[in-house]
């Protein structure tokens, strides 16, 4: 573990999940939708600045759609209308990625969704998100990461290129070497309580959760239109675990 006290972000899809990230002390929050079947989408401005308004510092994905990080003009034309909006909305950053079709960062589409966060706000904070892992995968990190230290990105979300951050220790160890305080390594992937001491040894400087569960609302259920009476929520419980992980470890 670094020296600076490690930091605690909740991946949320609601005002009710920032305060709950609140009420235990959580650092920040990555405002998403469709956390769970997709990894994430961009959420509505209306959303963000119902999150933003609990408080906590509101980190918004910027990302127009599922599937591959290559994006073509019109989605990057949408990106770059999220990114601003989400500033407007008061948040403190934005968490976006993109790649070229060779496997690298992309990094005109970097540039132009920062410069259209940083127009609204100049001290808009970057975060590359888990696009990074691909490029872990095809054994380009280390360039990446100068990539992105160059474009002025503040974080990286990784899980070390796993399936599951606990079993990207060694990859996320590497990064935080190659880092050098220049920028965070922040781990992220199916983050549980008890993977925590193994991923404090690996230095990073923080770690995300979703602390994801799931609940059934009344009312008609499941219907042809998409409906569905099953909704991800933050879980009070599993956050508070994650928070007593932490407490304990730093206690030892």
């Amino acid at each position: 573990m670094s020296e600076a006290r490690l930091a605690l972000e909740f991946a949320i899809q609601s005002a009710a999940g920032a305060r709950t990230a609140r009420s235990v002390g959580a650092d920040r929050v990555e405002l998403c939708t469709a956390l769970g079947p997709t990894g994430g989408v961009a959420p509505s401005p209306g959303l963000v600045e119902q999150v933003v308004a609990v408080g906590l510092p509101t980190f918004v994905m910027i990302r127009c759609r599922p599937g591959p990080f290559c994006y073509d003009e019109d989605e990057l034309a949408a990106m770059t209308a999220d990114a601003a909006a989400a500033m407007r909305a008061g948040a403190a950053g934005i968490v976006f990625g993109a790649l070229t079709p060779r496997g690298t960062v992309d990094i005109q589409a970097f540039a132009r969704i920062r410069d259209a966060a940083r127009s609204v706000d100049p001290h808009a904070q970057l975060v590359c998100h888990r696009a990074f892992d691909v490029l872990i995968g095809l054994g380009r990190a280390d360039r990446a990461l100068e990539a992105l230290v160059e474009l002025g990105c503040r974080r990286i979300l990784t899980s070390g290129g796993a399936a599951r951050a606990s079993d990207g220790a060694a990859a996320l160890t590497h990064l935080v070497q190659q880092a050098d305080g220049r920028i965070e390594i922040q781990a992220g992937g199916h983050v549980r309580p008890h993977d925590v001491p193994g991923l404090v040894a690996t230095g990073v400087d923080a770690l995300h959760t979703s602390a994801m569960g799931i609940v059934i609302i009344g009312g008609p259920g499941a219907g042809p239109g998409g409906g569905d009476d099953r909704v991800e929520v933050t879980d009070p419980s599993r956050v508070q675990a994650m928070v007593d992980a932490i407490a304990a470890l730093t206690a030892a």
